[in-house]
């Protein structure tokens, strides 16, 4: 049985997307499978996720400078963009070889929902990060700080992504075990390309002893970055 309509939450503007995605995922997903407001819904998406990225992207460069928080509050956003641009027509063509009915809005409104999801965990942690902003001063422990942070809401995004999956592709019997494997191998894929795309796009944090880059040089890779990072924490050496 359907609820009430007067339980329903009143959408007020393209806020209220946004609003129906965190009190009511059931009924965004259902709208998202029955084609109800999907491009309403995307362009909900696009704009809040990238004012939530932008500030976040602002609170995790003000640590070196303004123009780094400035240029940080825009590279943020622009990271997702870019890794959801590159990652979904592989879902997209996938899922359709598998028989999925869903068409590429509806799984770029389904994989953006997981964006807009991740940014609204990352902007609710923003104060833990500015904490330890006040509170310590080792750039080191302070970016690792944050690939956790990043990686906490990363999961509640994916998590996220997993529940939508189900309700919207619901109705396709067909090719069902392909797809759920074709999903797990994309989402390795949109992590590689997204870790790849950050140290592209880097610095985020900006370096205490070193003067404002927009962008940083090419060179080593972010996994060997992280651990270089996590061995100067734990006193084994020093990053130069």
């Amino acid at each position: 049985m359907s609820a009430p309509a007067a339980s329903l939450p009143q959408r007020l503007g393209l806020l209220g997307e946004i609003d129906l995605l965190l009190r009511n995922r059931f009924r965004f997903f259902a709208e998202v499978r029955d084609g109800v407001d999907v491009p309403r819904k995307i362009a909900a998406m696009l704009m809040w996720s990238a004012v939530f990225l932008a500030l976040s992207g602002a609170v995790i460069g003000s640590k070196h400078s303004v123009f780094q928080a400035l240029a940080s509050g825009f590279k943020l956003p622009l990271l997702f963009l870019i890794t959801l641009v590159v990652c979904l027509p592989a879902l997209y063509f996938f899922n359709t070889i598998f028989e999925s009915s869903l068409s590429l809005g509806q799984n770029f409104a389904l994989v953006l929902s997981t964006i807009t999801m991740t940014s609204i965990v990352l902007l609710a942690l923003m104060p833990v990060v500015l904490f330890f902003m006040i509170t310590t001063s080792q750039y080191q422990f302070f970016k690792l700080l944050n690939v956790g942070i990043f990686s906490i809401a990363g999961f509640v995004g994916l998590a996220h992504l997993l529940q939508g999956t189900r309700i919207v592709t619901a109705k396709d019997r067909r090719g069902v075990t392909a797809r759920w494997w074709v999903l797990r191998l994309w989402i390795l894929l949109y992590a590689f390309v997204g870790s790849q795309m950050a140290w592209t796009l880097r610095p985020f944090f900006g370096a205490p002893d070193s003067p404002f880059e927009l962008f940083r040089g090419f060179g080593g890779n972010f996994y060997t970055n992280i651990l270089a990072s996590l061995g100067e924490v734990l006193g084994f050496f020093t990053v130069r």
